[in-house]
C-alpha cells in the first residue's frame, strides 16, 4: 500500500559521517518520497552533525496519545529522558522494555521518561496500545522532525537525550540505548541535582563512560 511504502521511505534516515548537515538533512525532508538502496546501519557517535547541541532542552508541544497537545516543558521529574524513536525502527523497539523499567525503577528519585514518536500517528497508537506502552508519548510527523532537528543532530532513530532539574543537556546518546549506559547517565545526573558534581565534570565522566562500553560492546562482538 502507499502507506507501507512511505514506512519503508524513512530509512532515508541512514547519513554519511563527516559530511555536513546539510546532506543529512536534505535526507530527512525528503524521508517521504524516496526510497534507500538499503536498510541503515546502526547509528554512532559519528552521526553527529557539525550543528550546536543546546545547553538546553528546546520545547515544543506535539500531540499525546489521547490528541491533546502538551509540551515537553510541561515535565518538571528532575531529571528527564527524551526518547527519539520510531514503530519501524528496529533498535527504537528494543530500547523500550528498558525505557519502562527505568522509569519503574527511578521514578521515584525523579526520573521521567517521554517518548517522542516521529511516525504515522495511527501506527504509534496502535503500537503503544498492542505493548500496552505506559510511559508517556509524543507524536508526530513533519512536527516531529521539527522537534528532532531543534537538537542539533542528525535525525538517526533511535537517539536519546538526558536532562538534569534545570533543564540542561547532561548527554546525548545516538544508537540503542543499553542498561549500563543509562545507570551510570542517570546516577551522575543525580549527584549533578545534589550539587556534588559541576555540569563539564559530569559531561566528561559520561562521554569518556560511553567510549569505554562502546569499545567493549565492539570487541565482543567482533
Amino acid at each position: 500500500t502507499g502507506k507501507e511504502a512511505m514506512k519503508k521511505e524513512t530509512l532515508i534516515f541512514v547519513t554519511v559521517a563527516g559530511i555536513a548537515g546539510v546532506i543529512a538533512w536534505f535526507g530527512i525532508s525528503t524521508f517521504l518520497s524516496h526510497k534507500p538502496a538499503a536498510p541503515p546501519a546502526p547509528p554512532s557517535a559519528a552521526t553527529l552533525d557539525t550543528r550546536k547541541i543546546p545547553e538546553v532542552l528546546p520545547d515544543f508541544t506535539l500531540a499525546t496519545l489521547d490528541g491533546s497537545p502538551r509540551a515537553l516543558s510541561s515535565f518538571t521529574q528532575p531529571s528527564l529522558i527524551v526518547n527519539f524513536w520510531a514503530t519501524w525502527c528496529a533498535p527504537c523497539r528494543r530500547e523500550i522494555p528498558l525505557l519502562r523499567q527505568l522509569r519503574t525503577d527511578r521514578g521515584a528519585q525523579g526520573v521521567e521518561v517521554v517518548g517522542v514518536a516521529v511516525d504515522f500517528r495511527e501506527d504509534v497508537v496502535k503500537y503503544a496500545n498492542d505493548i500496552g506502552l505506559d510511559y508517556p508519548l509524543l507524536i508526530g510527523e513533519e512536527d516531529g522532525l521539527a522537534a528532532a532537528d531543534s537538537f542539533g543532530i542528525n535525525p538517526v532513530f533511535p537517539f536519546t537525550v538526558f536532562a538534569d532539574a534545570e533543564r540542561r543537556i547532561v548527554a546525548v546518546k545516538i544508537g540503542e540505548l543499553h542498561a549500563d549506559e543509562a545507570a551510570f547517565i542517570l546516577d551522575h545526573i543525580e549527584l549533578l541535582n545534589a550539587g556534588r558534581l559541576t555540569l563539564e565534570v559530569v559531561q566528561t565522566l559520561i562521554r569518556a563512560e560511553l567510549q569505554r562500553l562502546d569499545a567493549l560492546r565492539v570487541e565482543k562482538s567482533a
